[in-house]
This record gives C-alpha cells, sequence and structure tokens, in this order.
C-alpha cells in the first residue's frame, strides 16, 4: 500500500495543509472536502485510489490543519477561499489534474475549473452541487439569512454548526448508522469547537448566496468544455438532492450518474464503491 505523506505549503502567507500520496508521475486528483469536515474525510479513499493516482487533499482555508486566520484579517467568502486554493494548485504542480468535489469543494473547484478550464481533466461530483433543483427545503434557514442578513437570522441557523448536527449530517439517511465511525465527526467536532470557528462558518453560509449565483456560470463552463464528469450521489443526503445529480446530464449529456443507497457522507459507508466508480470512470 502507498504511504500518505502530511505536508504545508505556503500561500499568500497562510499554511494549507494537504495529504498527498500516489506516484509522482501519475495522473494527478485533487480532492476537495465540504462543510464542517476537511481532508481527513478521504482517509479510505486514498488508498484506494494511490496505487494509480498522485492524489492530494488540501484543508481549505479555515478548516482541518490549514490555517484559520481571524475574521478581522481575512474576508470568508468562497472566493476568497478559491483564490487560496488556485496558489496551492500552482505552489504543488497541479498544472493538470481531475477533481473530486464534495459539498463546500463543489464550488470552489468549480471556480477553479472556470478560471482554468485547460488544467481540468474530469470532475468527479460526490453530493457536490451546481443547481437550484438539488437544493432541498433544507436550506430554507439559510435562504432566510441570505434574504435578510439579520443577527436573529444569523442566530437561527447555528445550530448547524452544533456537534449534534454534525452527527446527524454524517448519520441520516444511512440504513445502518452503525456503518458510521465516529472518527470523521468527532475530529470535525474539534476543529467546530475552536475559538472563532462558528463565526466564520456562519461568515461562509452567508456568503453561500453567491455560489448560487454562481451556477449559471458553472453549467455554461459544463456546457463549453463538456468535461467527462461522474456523479456517485448519496441519494439521501438532507441537502443536495438527487435531482442535482441528474441535472448535469442536462449540460453534459453523457455525464455518469450513480445513486448510492447512503447519506451526505457517502464515503463513511461506500468509499469501496465511490473508489471503484473513479478507477473505471478515469481509465483503470
Amino acid at each position: 500500500m502507498t504511504a500518505t505523506s502530511y505536508r504545508s505549503t505556503d500561500v499568500k502567507g497562510l499554511k494549507v495543509f494537504y495529504r498527498e500520496s500516489g506516484p509522482a508521475d501519475a495522473p494527478k486528483l485533487l480532492l476537495l472536502h465540504g462543510f464542517p469536515s476537511a481532508g481527513h474525510m478521504f482517509r479510505d479513499l486514498i488508498p484506494r485510489l494511490a496505487d494509480r493516482f498522485r492524489v492530494i487533499a488540501p484543508d481549505l482555508l479555515g478548516f482541518g490543519q490549514s490555517a484559520m486566520p481571524s475574521r478581522d484579517g481575512f474576508t470568508y467568502t468562497f472566493e476568497a477561499l478559491t483564490d487560496v486554493l488556485e496558489g496551492f494548485t500552482d505552489a504543488v504542480g497541479l498544472d493538470r489534474y481531475a477533481l473530486y468535489v464534495f459539498d463546500y469543494g463543489a464550488p470552489t473547484g468549480f471556480r477553479l475549473a472556470v478560471r482554468r478550464p485547460e488544467r481540468v481533466t474530469a470532475i468527479v461530483t460526490q453530493n457536490g452541487n451546481a443547481y437550484e433543483e438539488g437544493l432541498s427545503d433544507g436550506w430554507n434557514p439559510i435562504r432566510a439569512y441570505w434574504k435578510e442578513p439579520t443577527r436573529a437570522n444569523r442566530e437561527a441557523i447555528r445550530t448547524l454548526v452544533r456537534p449534534e448536527t454534525t452527527v446527524w449530517q454524517y448519520t441520516h439517511g444511512v440504513p445502518d448508522p452503525t456503518s458510521v465511525s465516529p472518527d470523521g465527526y468527532t475530529l470535525d467536532n474539534h476543529y467546530l469547537a475552536r475559538p472563532g470557528a462558528d463565526e466564520i462558518q456562519l461568515d461562509l453560509f452567508l456568503d453561500y448566496a453567491n455560489n448560487v449565483r454562481l451556477y449559471p456560470t458553472f453549467q455554461e463552463y459544463f456546457r463549453t468544455h463538456r468535461p467527462p464528469l461522474l456523479a456517485v450521489w448519496g441519494r439521501n443526503d438532507p441537502f443536495f438532492l438527487p435531482a442535482g445529480a441528474e441535472a448535469f446530464r442536462r449540460d453534459i449529456p453523457d455525464a455518469d450518474v450513480r445513486l448510492l443507497d447512503t447519506g451526505h457522507f457517502a464515503l463513511e459507508t461506500h468509499a469501496g464503491e465511490i473508489a471503484s466508480a473513479i478507477r473505471g470512470f478515469l481509465g483503470d
């Protein structure tokens, strides 16, 4: 089994931590995590791919082991996170790569693809949304915050950064909750408990409205560049509906869409199936 290295690099004076595994000369695969997790969510996937790919999984700024600058010195928006991520790809030599996007990894990864389409060879989207029909009613409290960013509406969504909500995100829609290891959500809650982390996440919830506004731009990129796309989706996700997976076929007619009987964090229960799908999709 190929060993995983744990490294960090400097981007614009900020530490970006990442996991890396696989041969240096192998096809590159960039794994982008979601809320409230970090690169550790790929702990079961990386070993299943590293014999065939150079796999790199960074922690987004403010998440995991990457720097978490204060809100006084850094404005937490998805555009700003993408700026740092783009600098990271330059720093580690990702000139051509396939993308794996999940949750927050989708709006950051799709921004990268729009900025530098010549670099992206293929996209794997695992509950990584780009269509309004993919947003469930679970977004309604956040939509209210977008419409009226008042203190009351901000406090109304603070439940989303509580420990019990993290556990619920991992286990909701999973036929057998005992199949979900506590390792992932326990570590996520550790990072969420850091001073100021909750306010950073609430800032990002507010800015998520700008991701939705960019959906037409992402869709134009899909239509124009037609990247090979695999949508492998937990069908019981309470936030991102299967309709969001199916919608990719509207802009990429030959997109491969597969729905799994699990929830939002599909890798917790289906890492083997997802790895097999990726290997087949990327030509192993």
